[in-house]
């Protein structure tokens, strides 16, 4: 298939993430804010295994790294650091895409300690994309000296996925990070993400396109609801890039089309329209992330800020 190129620009596409696959093991996905630690984290992994490029078509670059763990051999490809994966940015669409299409065995989400509240929203923003995530919390020694407390067990349970808490440079917590991917991507261990449920009637929408796509097209399971939400957001780049990358048209379907217009004329009429509709979404995701970050962080420093 290969780099296609449009008005739009160019689209990583299936065969070119062919090179960030591992065919005699498993292939894991590190992503993250910036400056939460994931670079170091992908360096204690795979040390001096490592293969720095461009992302196809990109200026952005782009490194992987192998490691062998109790005998397995893992791929990491360590995508972009971003703050979020909604917009266009050549960092968020190379994040987005590549844990969308490029089907990598585990998605790790690095976060940190110190400010997991603010971090979360890029965690929501994958676990809508992806079953198979794996969350990282990381400077607990940072956040231990600023006497922030996390629940480990209790983020895990809201969540719905493993949570493993490191220190980047502690060998042992790096260990129980592998063992939790291996146990995912063998199928020991199966994350159930809890999706981020919006107001009444974009969770009505939704619900009526993932219909309407599951009579028109078979996708993968986790992407009905995630092109949903696409499709009524109406952002024609990413579309653009989930019709090259699926092999579906989306924008030659009557039955899709008449859908979303019917969902996006219910939705004008509760004041949420074509341009405040991603207000909404980001919104939700944002309030969601403070009431889950007040029930498992624990601020013995009342003056500390969540948010960092």
């Amino acid at each position: 298939m290969g780099l296609t190129k449009s008005s739009t620009g160019t689209k990583l596409l299936e065969d070119d993430f062919n090179n960030f696959k591992n065919d005699d093991g498993y292939t894991i996905a590190l992503a993250g804010n910036p400056n939460v630690g994931k670079s170091t984290i992908f360096n204690s992994l795979t040390g001096m295994h490592q293969h720095t490029g461009n992302w196809p078509g990109k200026t952005v670059s782009n490194t992987t790294g192998k490691c062998n763990y109790k005998n397995l051999d893992f791929l990491f490809v360590d995508i972009p650091g971003t703050y979020s994966i909604m917009s266009n940015s050549e960092e968020e669409e190379i994040a987005r895409d590549y844990i969308c299409f490029g089907e990598p065995d585990a998605t790790v989400v690095v976060v940190d300690a110190t400010c997991l509240e603010r971090n979360l929203n890029l965690v929501f923003q994958i676990m809508e994309i992806t079953d198979k995530v794996v969350l990282c919390v990381n400077l607990l020694d940072e956040a231990n000296k600023k006497k922030i407390k996390i629940d480990l067990e209790l983020l895990s349970k809201e969540l719905g996925i493993p949570v493993v808490g490191t220190i980047a440079r502690n060998k042992k917590t790096l260990n129980n990070l592998m063992d939790t991917i291996t146990k995912v991507c063998n199928k020991e261990l199966i994350p159930h993400p809890k999706k981020i449920k919006y107001s009444s009637g974009i969770e009505d929408g939704i619900k009526k396109l993932e219909e309407a796509l599951k009579t028109s097209f078979t996708l993968p399971d986790n992407l009905y609801r995630w092109i949903s939400l696409k499709i009524i957001d109406g952002e024609e780049k990413i579309l653009e890039t989930i019709e090259n990358n699926l092999s579906i048209s989306i924008a030659d379907n009557s039955v899709i089309q008449d859908t979303k217009n019917s969902i996006q004329n219910d939705l004008n009429q509760k004041n949420i329209t074509t341009e405040t509709f991603k207000d909404h979404i980001v919104s939700s995701i944002m309030k969601k992330a403070e009431k889950l970050c007040k029930k498992v962080c624990c601020f013995e420093n009342e003056n500390y800020s969540r948010k960092g």
